[in-house]
């Protein structure tokens, strides 16, 4: 049994209790997430378990700790990313060093070396290629820059495009108009611009066509100039759609291609136009590829487990 002992003495006792959470919650989800026994006596900390859980633990609070600075509350969310920063950070990776976008709701920060290489691919390449599970971060970053490039005025518009398949169901049989039966597709790429700019500013920007929302098959003849340009969910677009995506690139314009290479909805017959690209592309050197495994994934701490389950089986 290994132990520490942390003082945070310069900690208010109301700062001290939003670290600790309502009957100390955020410190026993440290304790269930690590296997650790964590306790608090006035601004004193001891943690005691193996030393590994242990070191992670006390990185967790130091992170939390910091959060205070930017949070009037810690939630289970931040708690859980600050455990998934101190699991998962590659030692020689110095957090001052992680890169972050400033949008006008929230500040996106890399969370770990994958995710701060895809943000540094993004914005030194016109076109890069984010390929892993979900929960890793690819959507969420990738909106985050257009966002950013846009209030910079670096381009005109955001275009987010999504191929019209998901696990065996076709679009016309949907009900509702075209707008209907694409939204729900698009729904996480929504999501991420409402956490960034807000639901009405967002609206705004779509009526003003500054934000376009397209179905892969309309993108077909077009040349899109002074855009950024997002594919999400990449591994379900055919050879020939993803060629012609990549080729609708103009001058001024970045395109960023997302995708999970074991949610392939395709029929068995056909090849993913994502797993295609990859070997076509893989020796273009303008093109950048990052690749997120599970120790990416930021969402639940099962979700992480389930995913590299999935991929020791396979």
């Amino acid at each position: 049994m290994y132990s520490h002992n942390l003082n945070f003495s310069n900690l208010s006792p109301d700062r001290l209790l939003i670290l600790c959470g309502e009957l100390n919650k955020n410190l026993k989800q440290i304790e269930k997430a690590l296997h650790i026994k964590v306790k608090q006596n006035g601004t004193e900390f001891s943690i005691s378990g193996k030393k590994e859980d242990v070191n992670i633990g006390v990185n967790a609070l130091f992170d939390l700790k910091e959060k205070l600075e930017l949070n009037s509350t810690i939630t289970p969310d931040i708690v859980h990313l600050s455990l998934h920063s101190a699991k998962f950070e590659e030692t020689d990776q110095n957090e001052s060093t992680s890169l972050f976008i400033k949008t006008p709701r929230v500040t996106v920060s890399a969370r770990g070396k994958n995710q701060n290489d895809y943000l540094n691919n993004i914005k030194q390449s016109d076109l890069t290629f984010g390929i892993g599970p979900s929960g890793t971060g690819k959507t969420f970053l990738a909106v985050a820059c257009a966002v950013d490039d846009l209030l910079k005025e670096k381009i005109r518009k955001i275009v987010l495009v999504r191929p019209a398949v998901e696990a065996g169901e076709r679009l016309g049989f949907l009900p509702g108009d075209l707008s209907s039966k694409i939204d729900p597709y698009l729904r996480p790429l929504y999501d991420a611009l409402h956490d960034m700019l807000g639901a009405e500013r967002v609206n705004r920007l779509v009526e003003r066509d500054v934000i376009e929302i397209a179905p892969l098959a309309y993108m077909r003849g077009r040349t899109l100039r002074e855009a950024f340009i997002i594919m999400d969910e990449g591994q379900n677009t055919t050879i020939e759609q993803m060629k012609m995506f990549l080729t609708r690139l103009g001058f001024g314009s970045k395109a960023v291609v997302n995708g999970d290479l074991s949610q392939i909805d395709l029929p068995k017959s056909t090849i993913s136009g994502l797993k295609h690209s990859i070997e076509v592309l893989k020796d273009v050197k303008s093109i950048k590829f990052t690749k997120f495994g599970a120790k990416d994934v930021i969402r639940h701490s099962l979700v992480q487990e389930i995913v590299q389950a999935y991929d020791n089986f396979e």
